[in-house]
């Protein structure tokens, strides 16, 4: 295979087989090894999906239901959720998020919410929350319109890190008494820097802060895929289930 190809080793597509559907009904479906290259092909590479190269991939249509046929099924969310569990709880857990530019082929789909995507001063955007651990590994998103802040948002994050989470590391842009407050019933402690109008400081360690870039270097890393790092699907659920694709590919295989 071409080094300008992405194609999925034996051994990476032996992690994802388990994972997939089984109740597949009348013709047998096509090669899921090729058909799931040739989707990373297009997420990588940001070309439009009839792009994809026909001999290495196959049809394009093909490789365009499929995404979207499986994102609307929650397929790309639970094998993403199944190999980072596998992975093992981290101690540290670690939030943060990054805006992303919306194209304008993202513009006029319908369903209000659906959409999670905003207009502002800066144009559209949308933004992509996560948790991730101290090695840069993702955990759980979330997709939020560009002008949702942080705090906000972590409120329907946090919920989704595991149990055994001891220490929750976040930028002065979570510093809020409530989430404070949610981040300590879950039975983790919060590293976060208090903001400078504070007259309270709470509790802060700058020696366990310092790994906190990990975050930061795994939005850079999903970012190299250009299909994250602009979004194009009009759905926040397909451009969910794209990053939740490329983190799968990017760091649990």
């Amino acid at each position: 295979m071409s080094n300008h190809f992405f194609w999925l080793t034996k051994e990476q597509f032996a992690k994802i087989k388990p994972h997939l559907p089984t109740d597949t009904r009348g013709v047998a479906r096509v090669d899921d090894r090729r058909v799931i290259s040739g989707i990373v092909h297009v997420l990588k590479s940001g070309g439009r999906w009839p792009d994809a190269p026909r001999d290495q991939y196959g049809p394009h249509k093909t490789l365009y239901n499929r995404f979207v046929r499986w994102a609307e099924k929650g397929v790309w969310g639970d094998l993403f959720q199944a190999l980072a569990q596998a992975g093992g709880p981290p101690a540290q857990v670690l939030i943060d998020s990054t805006a992303v530019r919306a194209h304008r082929s993202a513009a006029g789909g319908k369903g209000g919410r659906k959409t999670r995507r905003s207009v502002s001063r800066g144009g559209r955007t949308t933004k992509i929350h996560a948790l991730t651990d101290q090695l840069c590994r993702p955990i759980a998103f979330i997709l939020t319109g560009g002008h949702v802040p942080d705090c906000i948002a972590a409120e329907t994050l946090l919920p989704m890190a595991p149990a055994e989470t001891v220490v929750l590391h976040g930028d002065k842009g979570y510093d809020s008494d409530k989430l404070r407050r949610q981040i300590e019933a879950q039975g983790a402690a919060p590293n976060i820097p208090p903001k400078s109008n504070r007259r309270y400081k709470p509790g802060f360690s700058p020696a366990l802060y310092k790994n906190r870039n990990a975050v930061e270097r795994s939005f850079c890393r999903l970012k190299d895929f250009r299909r994250i790092a602009t979004r194009y699907d009009k759905l926040a659920r397909n451009f969910l289930a794209a990053v939740q694709l490329t983190a799968t590919i990017c760091y649990w295989l």
